[in-house]
């Protein structure tokens, strides 16, 4: 089972029906509403992964519409929203992991991951505006600057 498949069933549990839709506009990846979730039917399935993933982050985060961004209050929960999918499905741990596999780029950890380059790279932002320059998870030092590394505390 994929992680795209790990995550349906999560929503089933969730009681949560996750439909493959066809959006008129490209800019839609996934949209939730009233325990619906519509994913763009004609992605990849890490892009499938990673638009459920944020989509049931508004699931378990989200109040009411949010679609007008200009709004802070829709911002703050749009941004709950994709850190609940960055967790669920990246973490902290799973940097670690994708190191200790002997992933070296961003590349290599988004596939051992199962999500894009393009969201490792936002989850990458969200962390490094979240906890800095570095934070410590186990016995490990995660650094987010200069570039992505992993080194284990001895």
């Amino acid at each position: 089972m994929n992680k795209f498949e790990e995550l349906e069933d999560v929503a089933y549990q969730d009681g949560v029906d996750v439909l493959n839709y066809r959006f008129e506009s490209n800019n839609i990846k996934g949209l939730y509403c009233d325990g619906v979730i519509a994913i763009r039917e004609d992605m990849t399935i890490p892009e499938k992964t990673c638009a459920l993933a944020e989509e049931l982050g508004h699931h378990e985060t989200s109040v009411g519409n949010i679609l007008d961004m200009s709004s802070a209050a829709n911002r703050k929960q749009e941004r709950q929203a994709r850190l609940h999918g960055y967790n669920r499905l990246i973490g902290l741990i799973g940097i670690v992991h994708a190191f200790n596999a002997g992933c070296q780029n961003k590349y290599e950890i988004a596939d051992f991951l199962d999500v894009t380059e393009e969201y490792l790279q936002e989850c990458i932002n969200c962390y490094q505006s979240k906890y800095g320059i570095c934070t410590t998870v186990d016995n490990y030092v995660i650094y987010f600057v200069p570039y992505l590394t992993v080194t284990e505390m001895i």
